[in-house]
């Protein structure tokens, strides 16, 4: 499995030979100015929820790279009164298998609505399986005690969390989340973007390090294999 950031919560992972593309937040992101939206591959997409820092792209890209939209019934249905036609709608604890990928809907802690106030039903986050491992997208999310249903059966490569605060998880949850996913290789998102999320990177580091667990903050457009 390839893995690239892109910013903000948006990561692409290639697997099975298909690209995941989660959370597509780039162009109104000053920090990913340097990512390009016609460079990007996606044959499916993977939003957590309806708040505009994790679909703003969605539009552009689907209509662009042609890929399906995977997402809350919510925004499934949301999107396609606006044309888009070509989705997986899913709830918490449904899953789908596509070109050999299984994408489980697993319960996360966060509001959801659009920004003209349409309801985006309840935040998600996915569970990835394949035959190349498994991982887990949290999306937006408190600590919750759901997730060691994720560590008693996962069997995890990696995990890609929020570690912002506010908003989210902070860091001291997101290091009690590892031990509940059983998983203690971790990517951090949601973080940086906005004043309220700004992170000391060096101290969040360390914090992972001294529990026994690694914490990689990848720069934007940097690719990590798994």
């Amino acid at each position: 499995m390839k893995v690239t950031y892109y910013g903000h919560s948006s990561f692409g992972v290639e697997i099975a030979g298909k690209h995941l593309l989660f959370d597509p937040f780039i162009s109104p992101n000053p920090l990913a100015s340097s990512i390009k939206l016609d460079s990007i591959k996606a044959d499916y997409i993977l939003v957590s929820h309806a708040h505009q820092d994790h679909l703003a792209d969605v539009p552009y890209l689907i209509e662009r790279t042609e890929a399906a939209l995977v997402a809350s019934h919510e925004i499934g249905v949301y999107f396609y009164s606006r044309g888009i036609k070509s989705m997986h709608r899913m709830n918490v604890g449904g899953s789908i298998t596509v070109d050999g990928i299984t994408i489980k809907a697993v319960n996360a802690i966060h509001s959801s609505s659009f920004e003209d106030g349409t309801y985006g039903g309840i935040a998600m986050g996915y569970v990835v399986s394949s035959a190349e491992g498994n991982f887990y997208f949290a999306g937006d999310t408190a600590l919750t005690y759901d997730m060691k249903f994720i560590g008693e059966n996962g069997n995890l490569k990696f995990a890609i969390l929020p570690i912002g605060d506010v908003f989210t998880m902070g860091i001291d949850d997101a290091i009690k989340a590892c031990e509940f996913i059983k998983c203690n290789n971790i990517l951090g998102m949601h973080y940086d973007t906005f004043e309220p999320i700004k992170i000391n990177k060096d101290e969040a580091t360390k914090k992972f390090e001294k529990a026994g667990k690694k914490l990689s903050l990848l720069a934007i457009g940097e690719t990590r294999e798994f």
